[in-house]
């Protein structure tokens, strides 16, 4: 539920398919990702507090189903401390049967918050982050302008679980080409296991149009994986997670850009993970042909 589409699109995770969309942001702060065009065009800006009291008055008539909220856009942690907390005070006192309030974080964004900042929040009721990590490769952040380095990657995510929040983290199959692949494997696993996120999903690095990535491809700068070797990267980083035993991090790879839907719970799954990988690498090893301009969702 949403009521303003007016400045740009409006994204939000699959999870987050019932719950209330408030725009505190339009757009998104970096938007210099060389793989992602989602607010290309957009004018990034903070909303004012009138602007985002609006959409919340328009929710209150449905104040008595509205469970959830996803605080957009790209990443709502840019606004102060202090101007979040009010939205978040706002949100608790509108709607009597709030559970929880979610939003997309940048590392950037993470990393300027203080974990006194972040406690408080979590105090307030952000209670879960969804956070694209996207790989800990140094040479992979680099490359797509993350903006970060496998250490701030790392320690970003590492801030989000010590404030109490839960964490929903993204990694991008893929992402490293084929040169970098198991460069791009071998750090994101390791980045993984530094972190403990509650929630881990594997998405397959799509070439969107507009984005610097897919020019790259198409001039053979950047050369992508087979369906048979995206298998193995994901094999490679599921193999290499090392968790606690007791941890839970729920794992899903289960997004519209993955060729085949795995989920389970790591680590207790991780052998028939890594088994079900193997099935599905088997299969699409028969495929007799692969071009990727013949799926029209892929581009």
């Amino acid at each position: 539920m949403y009521f303003d589409t007016a400045e740009g699109p409006v994204f939000r995770p699959p999870s987050e398919a019932n719950s209330f969309i408030l725009r505190v942001t339009i757009g998104c702060s970096h938007n210099r990702c060389t793989f992602c065009n989602m607010y290309r065009g957009v004018d990034f800006r903070i909303r004012t507090m009138e602007e985002i009291i609006q959409q919340i008055n328009q929710a209150k008539q449905y104040q008595q189903h509205i469970r959830r909220i996803f605080l957009a856009d790209g990443n709502a942690l840019i606004l102060p401390t202090d101007k979040l907390l009010e939205v978040l005070q706002r949100l608790t006192a509108t709607f009597p049967r709030l559970q929880r309030v979610a939003c997309y974080a940048g590392p950037q964004d993470i990393l300027r918050k203080t974990p006194e900042d972040l406690e408080k929040l979590n105090h307030a009721g952000l209670t879960l982050v969804y956070y694209g990590m996207e790989s800990g490769d140094d040479e992979v952040l680099k490359h797509v302008c993350k903006g970060v380095n496998g250490v701030q990657s790392v320690t970003a995510g590492q801030k989000i679980v010590a404030a109490g929040m839960k964490l929903s983290m993204m990694v991008i199959l893929g992402l490293g080409g084929k040169a970098g692949s198991m460069r791009h494997a071998e750090n994101t696993a390791q980045a993984v296991s530094a972190i403990r996120p509650n929630m881990l999903s594997a998405l397959t690095l799509m070439m969107y149009r507009g984005s610097e990535l897919r020019a790259e491809y198409e001039r053979g700068e950047f050369e992508l994986l087979s369906p048979v070797e995206i298998m193995s990267e994901l094999y490679a980083i599921i193999d290499r997670i090392e968790l606690p035993a007791g941890s839970h991090c729920i794992f899903r790879s289960n997004h519209v850009s993955n060729y085949t839907a795995f989920a389970g719970t790591l680590p207790q799954d991780k052998s028939k993970l890594l088994a079900a990988i193997k099935a599905a690498e088997s299969k699409l090893a028969k495929l007799d042909h692969w071009d990727p301009y013949n799926n029209p969702d892929y581009f």
